[in-house]
């Protein structure tokens, strides 16, 4: 195992970003810079020790400070959506800043942690990423710290550890936004792609993509990936969760959710040796077929549009803050913030 660092640019007020590289003895390298936390590049083998890079994103740092389909990033505090863009806790609203219609998306595009440094800390084979919060900050309570840390294993398993604590009651609910192409970055759309959840339930939505707080039934619709499914075998249906969102870009139940960490995905492609494995002991994951990435310049010359990535976006339900019937994500100074999502490569 091997970490390195280089600078990857300089921001407007002159504060350099900089690259971080995992690599195993097996090839396997994950590049990660330390503005938003963001995975640039995981450069995989196939059957055959072929490498390639199966995540969308950027070779340089301009791109990314605008990053309009938040590739790779680490999001926070609140990732996905929050209806009316504000919730209550402690008998206080809190609001958010509108930026989705009438919702909060990802907190703040602009101000929120895909946009910051975060301070690194290298290891061996991992790197640890922290940053800290004020009281009130982007309309969320509680002075809070958060860390992320990628650790990249010699079984190329790529391992994402998120800790966040707080001085008071808070909603806190991190993803990862990184989208997947496992014949390559740049090799056209992952409808190609096969795709297995343990998920038997999903959370519909209501027009603005808000979850309507029922827990609904794959069985018998296109929502239902429980048998290995093409992703776009049903994506075009006349089915109308799929009309509202111009396809997947939903949260599903992980089955069987007990707060430990389990496998809930399995990704392939006819096209490739390649396949992703997913684990965590979160309780949801936003499946995002890429259907709103618009034409875009990409990494090595690339030209990403619609559906040329997947995400599997780890995380409390969408709107929780605002759906008492849905795992809380109100963290405490009792309650730390404490999770684990890891990418598997077979």
């Amino acid at each position: 195992m091997k970490a390195e660092k280089r600078v990857f640019g300089t921001l407007e007020n002159g504060e350099q970003v900089h690259l971080y590289t995992l690599e195993n003895a097996n090839g396997m390298r994950a590049e990660i810079i330390d503005y938003g936390a963001i995975l640039v590049s995981l450069w995989v083998p196939d059957k055959e020790g072929k490498l390639a890079d199966v995540v969308l994103g950027y070779d340089s740092l301009t791109p990314y400070q605008s990053n309009p389909s938040f590739f790779g990033a680490t999001v926070g505090p609140n990732a996905n959506r929050i209806g009316g863009a504000s919730f209550e806790l402690e008998g206080k609203t809190w609001q958010l800043d509108r930026n989705d219609g009438q919702n909060n998306l990802h907190s703040h595009r602009d101000f929120g942690y895909h946009k910051r440094i975060w301070k690194a800390q290298p290891d061996r084979d991992s790197i640890t990423f922290s940053l800290t919060d004020t009281d009130g900050s982007l309309g969320f309570p509680g002075n809070r710290e958060f860390s992320v840390t990628y650790s990249l294993g010699g079984d190329n398993r790529l391992t994402l550890h998120y800790h966040g604590v707080t001085d008071r009651p808070t909603v806190i609910n991190f993803t990862n936004h990184t989208y997947f192409n496992l014949k390559g970055q740049g090799e056209g759309s992952i409808e190609d792609h096969c795709l297995l959840l343990r998920a038997a339930g999903y959370t519909p939505v209501v027009a603005g993509a808000i979850p309507t707080g029922e827990i609904a039934s794959v069985a018998d619709t296109p929502m239902d990936f429980t048998k290995s499914t093409r992703v776009g075998a049903r994506i075009d249906e006349d089915f109308q969760q799929l009309n509202l969102t111009g396809g997947y870009d939903h949260n599903w139940v992980i089955d069987d959710y007990n707060g430990e960490i389990q496998l809930f995905a399995e990704v392939t492609c006819p096209k490739t040796t390649r396949a992703l494995r997913a684990y965590t002991n979160l309780p949801g994951v936003q499946f995002y077929a890429g259907n709103f990435i618009e034409p875009d310049n990409g990494k090595a010359g690339a030209v990403y549009g619609k559906r040329s990535g997947l995400c599997l976006e780890t995380q409390f339900y969408p709107d929780t803050a605002n759906k008492p019937n849905f795992p809380s994500a109100v963290f405490t100074p009792t309650r730390p913030y404490d999770y684990t999502t890891t990418y598997e490569f077979i």
